[in-house]
């Protein structure tokens, strides 16, 4: 019997396994010294609330599914029915080629032809690599097509902890978004609110996020989280200068942390719509970033 997420890729390093999926490319299982880091789920399940996605051409929200490039309007599938908004991108449910595999790299392609309100022909290559120091994600797209795209990255890899109430959360990002109660899209770029600043390390208490963060504090950043077994770290390169942060409700035993390249609705203009990337015809982008096991508190 076919797994919901096709062939399951194993490698390993160190202290460090790893699970990489057919489907989606996905990171499903993060192991550091036996135990496992993320909030995931098994080889015959598929992922819910977008666990360990890779979440592109676009991360987040398109408000309405609609947005203008180039003078011309785009409408997408709303997948989102309850903000009707596009969300997370065209990644799913999509078969990754194997370009290789040895003990310790999975590195995965896969190309992305026009559809409906996507215009383009993007080539996406994800690289999972683990070494004694974690897991590092390499993310390599080009546009093979012959017009500027508009392109956004981001992932969605859940932590499991078991009680976040505890949780120390170091959080090195200056700036918040803040968006509407009712659809979470942007209203503007703020200071850091005192709910969410922890930017000196503390725990997190009774404090709840679906939040995005930019400004990073230097430009090669990294969110620490530390239970009192274990700590995790993830962080990311320059250019990766967003990332949103979730914690799971009603029970607090999860936290996502995504970095990402653009904020929510960076496809149309408002706060985050500097974020969005203009791929030109032939252009590669690359992303970084990578997560390590860290001691506990």
């Amino acid at each position: 019997m076919t797994n919901p997420t096709g062939t399951q890729y194993e490698i390993s390093a160190g202290r460090y396994t790893a699970v990489i999926t057919e489907v989606g490319a996905m990171c499903r299982s993060l192991v550091a010294d036996g135990r496992e880091l993320l909030f995931t789920f098994g080889p015959d399940e598929s992922p819910s609330n977008s666990q360990s996605k890779e979440l592109l051409p676009w991360p987040n929200r398109v408000a309405d599914g609609r947005y203008m490039f180039d003078g011309v309007e785009y409408q997408l599938a709303v997948n989102e029915i309850e903000r009707n908004t596009a969300l997370h991108g065209l990644n799913d449910g999509r078969a990754w080629e194997l370009v290789s595999q040895s003990d310790t790299e999975v590195v995965q392609r896969h190309t992305f032809y026009p559809e409906p309100g996507w215009p383009g022909l993007l080539v996406a290559e994800i690289t999972h690599r683990l070494s004694e120091d974690g897991m590092t994600v390499v993310v390599r797209v080009t546009n093979d097509g012959n017009s500027d795209l508009p392109y956004g990255y981001g992932t969605h890899p859940y932590f499991e902890f078991g009680d976040l109430t505890d949780v120390e959360l170091s959080l090195p990002f200056d700036k918040e978004l803040i968006v509407d109660d009712e659809r979470l899209l942007p209203i503007r770029v703020d200071d850091v609110t005192a709910e969410h600043d922890f930017r000196e390390a503390r725990g997190l208490g009774d404090a709840v996020f679906d939040t995005a963060f930019t400004a990073p504090r230097s430009p090669q950043w990294a969110v620490t989280m530390r239970g009192a077994s274990h700590g995790v770290e993830v962080w990311a390169d320059e250019t990766l200068p967003w990332v949103q942060v979730f914690t799971t409700r009603p029970d607090r035993h999860a936290i996502a942390v995504e970095p990402m390249t653009c904020g929510p609705d960076a496809y149309n203009e408002g706060p985050t719509h500097d974020g969005v990337i203009r791929l030109a015809a032939g252009e590669e982008h690359v992303a970084t970033w990578g997560v390590r096991a860290v001691d506990g508190r």
